[in-house]
């Protein structure tokens, strides 16, 4: 097989199909496009190539398989040149200076050929011999998106995962529930057609989770799962660490900003003011011990206020963390006043004018912090970390 190899602009190499291959294939409405992202994983790249290709081969399915490297630099490229060799549908984007499995499926996905797209990890923990179960389930629209599941009947998992490991997955599941009731959302082995994939808004996973971000994006409702046996890895070593562990919690954050808008942030904002409450109080029993209780409880207050600001700086609203810092702390502290002062106004009149508040005193003052809060929240959403466009 001949191969061809270009440069393209945005950092990435190329090693395409043969010419041959393109041609025949370029308006093969059945075509199947295989995407495994890899990084070190050179001693599995023949073996799972090899093995798709076996599959789809004895199903009569027309494919092609593309590899996505961030630049491993391992003897990958050699490895991709001996199985286009091989005359195998193989090639290989190389991307130089980006990172993430998720970024590198998207990259897969965008230069895929065939109709229906299929996501699986290159160490073989994922059987291609479910592909074709996976395929005949968006093909024939069974689904609109078609997860091989290690929690459903029939599904099974090697013995050697660890307790932790375990437990990792069954968490990251359980936070996956706002947004899908799929058992196994969180699987890197799945299936979607291409016009679904195109369907999808705007996506910028952060992570390993690609497929939780598809499935909100592309509004995939009907979904499949089919059982399989996840198996360890024999070759290479898990990318999965504690560091990608926090960036699935961001991912999450990003999900629930996307799905719930204003009322995830409005929380979000709730959690950081009682962060703050524990901050306000800490540092007002530290600052006493030393000070009269009066400047202590001034500092503690304007401790408390600088680090619901920063949170929601960084977090709540953290599409404005690159502005001007001052500003918009001071423009913080107006709210919180003025928040304030709803808090206050709304409990006094309750207390002072309906006979039911003004024997339920600290009722009135739930209902005035839950106004002063709500006041805060919407003057800050809205003026302070306002988005621009």
């Amino acid at each position: 097989m001949n191969t061809s190899h270009a440069e393209v602009k945005e950092n990435v190499e190329l090693f395409d199909f043969s010419a041959d291959f393109i041609q025949k294939n370029k308006e093969n409405a059945d075509l199947v496009s295989v995407v495994i992202p890899v990084y070190k994983e050179e001693a599995n790249i023949p073996l799972v190539v090899r093995e798709v290709s076996k599959v789809l081969e004895a199903g009569k399915y027309s494919y092609e398989v593309i590899l996505v490297d961030d630049n491993s630099q391992d003897g990958s490229v050699e490895q991709l040149k001996k199985l286009q060799q091989e005359g195998l549908p193989v090639c290989m984007i190389v991307r130089k200076n980006q990172r993430g499995l998720s970024s590198a499926v998207i990259e897969g996905f965008k230069r895929a050929r065939g109709s229906v797209l299929v996501c699986m990890d290159a160490d073989l923990s994922h059987s291609p011999k479910t592909l074709p179960e996976l395929t005949k389930a968006v093909l024939e629209e069974q689904a609109d998106f078609a997860i091989g599941s290690r929690y459903v009947e029939g599904a099974d998992i090697e013995s050697s995962w660890s307790f932790f490991r375990h437990l990792n997955s069954r968490i990251s599941k359980s936070m996956a529930l706002p947004f899908t009731k799929a058992k196994d959302p969180m699987s890197g082995f799945f299936a979607l057609k291409k016009e679904t994939f195109l369907s999808s808004t705007y996506l910028n996973p952060i992570g390993y989770k690609i497929g939780l971000e598809l499935i909100v994006k592309c509004g995939c409702r009907n979904i499949k799962e089919i059982p399989i046996f996840f198996s360890d890895r024999k070759y290479g070593s898990s990318k999965l660490n504690f560091k990608e562990q926090l960036r699935y919690i961001q991912h999450i954050k990003r999900l629930f900003d996307y799905k719930y808008g204003d009322l995830a942030k409005f929380f979000q904002f709730c959690i950081v003011g009682a962060t703050g409450a524990v901050v306000d109080l800490s540092s007002y029993n530290i600052f006493m011990s030393f000070m009269p209780i009066e400047t202590a409880r001034i500092i503690a207050i304007i401790t408390a206020m600088t680090w619901n600001f920063e949170m929601n700086r960084r977090f709540t609203f953290s599409y404005g963390k690159h502005r001007h810092w001052f500003k918009q702390y001071f423009g913080f502290v107006c709210c919180c006043s003025i928040g304030a002062v709803v808090n206050w106004f709304v409990s006094m009149s309750l207390s002072r004018n309906f006979e039911f508040w003004s024997e339920h005193l600290t009722l009135a003052a739930a209902v005035g912090i839950l106004c002063g809060t709500l006041f805060n929240f919407l003057l800050n959403r809205f003026w302070v970390y306002r988005k621009k466009d």
